[in-house]
């Protein structure tokens, strides 16, 4: 299944995608895309409605982030080879983590401000990872019974904040807007295998990243299980999980985005994002 949110900030509302690509609205069924929904027995319970006895959405309707209620957005730095070394880094010998604030969540098409006084925000497509069974100290083998599904996430950036003004990364990642969910969350039945789908990001028409996730180094299983023994993972939690090659601060000369900018980004099979970029 594909599962979005519709509507205006804030009171999106729950639907599905049915077998001719149009969205139909969940609303009479559930609440929202969020909590027990994300269960195995919240999807199943979806999989048994008759899609088309639901109201169809208006085609010009806003896409919000594609799940709600997220608890934690949690991400991992330097998640593939090749981006670590485009940036002089090492592979980490264990995961890196960080976060993104749940207040830097938007619609995968909404605009992506520019904070003031950023020099150099920069993009990164990257594979969403959504919690469907919440757990602690996660077996690796079984942690693919807590995925509830899949989604594109755009990771912006502000390097300087995240590099050069000391402390954490979190100050350059967490700013308004800096986490795009969606168009879809894509249940995990659906994807064969997570670790070889092709990805790629454009600014205004010009491919920056054009990867594949097999050349994570930290691969989604482990990942789960290794998160879970520092903090309890719940349904709703988003773990993004690191970008491909390609990122503005990795050309030479570094590229960083400018007012008026597009992005386009997608997964394969998991949709595609488009966001305008503005000035905060």
């Amino acid at each position: 299944m594909k599962l979005v949110r519709f509507g205006s900030p804030g009171q999106e509302k729950p639907g599905i995608l049915d077998s001719q690509g149009k969205v139909r609205d969940l609303s009479s069924v559930v609440g929202d895309i969020a909590g027990d929904v994300l269960s195995d027995d919240g999807l199943n319970k979806l999989r048994n409605v008759d899609l088309t006895t639901l109201p169809e959405v208006a085609e010009d309707m806003r896409f919000g982030p594609c799940v709600g209620q997220v608890g934690k957005f949690i991400c991992i730095g330097l998640n593939y080879s090749d981006h670590a070394a485009e940036t002089g880094a090492e592979v980490p010998p264990e995961p890196v983590i960080f976060n993104k604030w749940t207040s830097a969540i938007c619609g995968p098409n909404d605009d992506v401000e520019i904070p003031r006084n950023s020099k150099k925000t920069d993009w990164e497509v990257e594979l969403g990872v959504i919690i469907g069974k919440g757990g602690r100290y996660i077996d690796e083998a079984d942690a693919m019974a807590h995925v509830t599904g899949f989604c594109v996430v755009n990771d912006v950036s502000e390097r300087e904040f995240q590099l050069e003004r000391s402390g954490t990364w979190d100050k350059g990642k967490g700013c308004d807007t800096f986490g795009p969910l969606g168009p879809w969350l894509v249940t995990r039945d659906e994807v064969a295998d997570p670790h070889q789908l092709s990805m790629w990001l454009e600014v205004d028409g010009h491919r920056y990243q054009d990867g594949n996730t097999r050349t994570m180094v930290y691969q989604v299983p482990f990942l789960i299980s290794y998160l879970s023994r520092f903090m309890s993972l719940q349904p709703g939690d988003v773990i993004s999980t690191g970008t491909p090659p390609g990122v503005g601060m990795g050309q030479k000369p570094p590229v960083y985005l400018r007012n008026g900018q597009q992005m386009r980004l997608g997964i394969e099979g998991l949709g595609e994002q488009q966001q305008r970029v503005v000035q905060a």
